[in-house]
């Protein structure tokens, strides 16, 4: 259901309107878009954004969701019951299937992680389903990579991305020209922070999933990190998992999304936890640490 609160800050109404701007220009100029939706903040966000766009009306596309099949179970339960809430279409496809029609290899080991093959099963649902724009919520505050991205981020008909080669975007003007199986990722939060996005949430009561509050949850360290136990992924010699409270700043595939220790079990407390934060939001994703240019070399392959 739409929030009905009217209360929000001045600046987070200028980055809303901008946002919403956004959302509108795609639908204006694209004839397939698709919503990319991960069950994460930022998506759930953009959901949101999406409804205030267009109310009365539904959101007029789809959202895709790619299944690694080792999501956290809270992910995949609130995202059933917020797409039936919405009364939108969620379209699922499925890294397994990929893994079965020998589209990609699953990596081997307690290190494995299918985080890196859902660019193929992406791209795959993409040329399928014809989409010719995917909106994203990426921001440029998360990662170096991603600072480099425009609003409308052209995307070659392999779905590569080529930073160096990008549409100016002057005076809110986006050019969504392209060629035949050619494709767009937009991304309207893209001027946002992490501290933006929690303090619009809090001033709009859009809820989430329990995953961003502190709970006690079975937890082993490795390189530094807090993994969650799960069925997925092997303990190296050494590693035993204990209970500790903990939450997640980002959620993705469970063999790849580290916990945070925390306190903060309300909005609010996270919103305070963030501001005294000397650590990044993406500094608890494991393949983001594979190489220095991890990410950058994922998109270039037409990940998200």
């Amino acid at each position: 259901m739409l929030s009905t609160v009217n209360y929000l800050r001045p600046y987070l109404k200028q980055l809303e309107a901008e946002a919403i701007f956004v959302l509108r220009e795609v639908v204006a100029q694209c004839e397939r878009p698709v919503l990319l939706f991960s069950g994460g903040k930022d998506s759930i966000l953009l959901a949101h954004l999406a409804q205030r766009a267009f109310y009365p009306a539904r959101i007029p596309f789809p959202l895709l969701h790619i299944d690694t099949g080792h999501n956290f179970p809270e992910t995949l339960d609130f995202r059933d019951r917020l797409v039936k809430e919405i009364d939108a279409q969620l379209i699922v496809r499925f890294v397994q299937d990929s893994i079965d029609q020998g589209r990609v290899t699953e990596e081997k080991g307690p290190t494995a992680s299918r985080n890196g093959l859902q660019t193929v099963t992406l791209l795959d649902a993409l040329a399928e389903l014809k989409f010719d724009a995917a909106i994203g919520g990426a921001r440029r505050d998360e990662e170096k990579a991603r600072a480099k991205e425009r609003f409308f981020s052209h995307r070659d008909r392999f779905g590569q991305w080529d930073p160096k080669n990008q549409r100016p975007e002057l005076w809110n003007l986006y050019n969504g020209r392209k060629h035949p199986g050619e494709h767009f990722r937009v991304f309207p939060i893209s001027n946002w922070t992490e501290m933006d996005v929690w303090r619009y949430i809090h001033d709009k009561q859009i809820a989430m999933p329990s995953l961003y509050f502190a709970h006690w949850r079975p937890v082993f360290e490795r390189d530094g990190m807090l993994l969650a136990e799960s069925p997925y992924i092997g303990h190296l010699p050494g590693e035993t998992a204990r209970r500790q409270f903990v939450r997640f700043r980002t959620i993705g595939d469970m063999t790849c999304t580290g916990a945070v220790i925390s306190e903060a079990t309300t909005i609010e407390d996270v919103i305070s936890e963030i501001t005294t934060s000397r650590f990044t939001e993406r500094g608890t994703r494991a393949d983001d640490k594979r190489a220095e240019t991890a990410m950058e070399d994922r998109k270039r392959q037409g990940y998200f």
